[in-house]
């Protein structure tokens, strides 16, 4: 692994390349710096897709979604809505995890917008192929995936039943942001958003 530096072998990105493999993708610089894809995790059955924003340095490592800090507090948001991981699909809007070096440490670098677009194809493919009946949106980066919309902020959305494209669309928190909230009461209140943005998505 190495520092990202934006820059790679001519000809190694290809926005219009369709592969059939998720590791073969190219269509974004990302997987230069990447230790793997990370592929979704789910049963084509599952009528609840999760989407979150992209692998953590966790996932990266062991090519499995919300394995770390944030899919701990996930399952005990699942728990707390009393729904169970195995009937939910797990994704993220972007595939490969995005890193800049801070010391020995790998730290999370938010996706851009030509990235969260590339990355769509296999979003769409999900969607095609799991046809679930409502998806929820971890986080501003799943919100702009799923709904396809730029400046669509977050925030005034909260919790609400959206809809695109015939499918049901409640945007939430990412679980990150409820471990980074700045003090208890904030952390609880995204921790609280989100199990409620759960529960609807079962009661729908």
């Amino acid at each position: 692994m190495h520092a990202s530096n934006g820059r790679g072998a001519p000809g190694d990105v290809d926005p219009g390349q369709q592969p059939e493999r998720l590791q073969d993708c190219r269509r974004c610089g990302l997987w230069r710096d990447a230790t793997q894809a990370v592929a979704r995790q789910g049963g084509r059955s599952a009528r609840i897709m999760l989407v979150g924003e992209q692998p953590g340095d966790k996932e990266d490592l062991a090519g499995q979604p919300f394995v770390g800090p944030a899919g701990a507090l996930l399952d005990r948001a699942l728990q707390a809505a009393g729904v169970p991981r195995k009937a939910v699909y797990v994704t993220n809007a972007v595939k490969h995890f995005k890193w800049q070096a801070r010391g020995k440490r790998r730290m999370h670098k938010t996706p851009a917008q030509r990235e969260i677009e590339a990355c769509h194809y296999w979003l769409e493919d999900e969607l095609r192929e799991i046809r679930p009946r409502v998806v929820v949106a971890l986080g501003a980066t799943a919100l702009h995936s799923v709904m396809q919309a730029k400046a669509m902020a977050l925030t005034p959305v909260l919790g609400q039943t959206l809809e695109h494209d015939g499918l049901a669309v409640i945007p939430t928190y990412h679980p990150s942001f409820a471990l980074r909230a700045p003090d208890p009461e904030a952390r609880q209140r995204a921790f609280e958003a989100i199990v409620h943005a759960l529960g609807q998505a079962a009661r729908l």
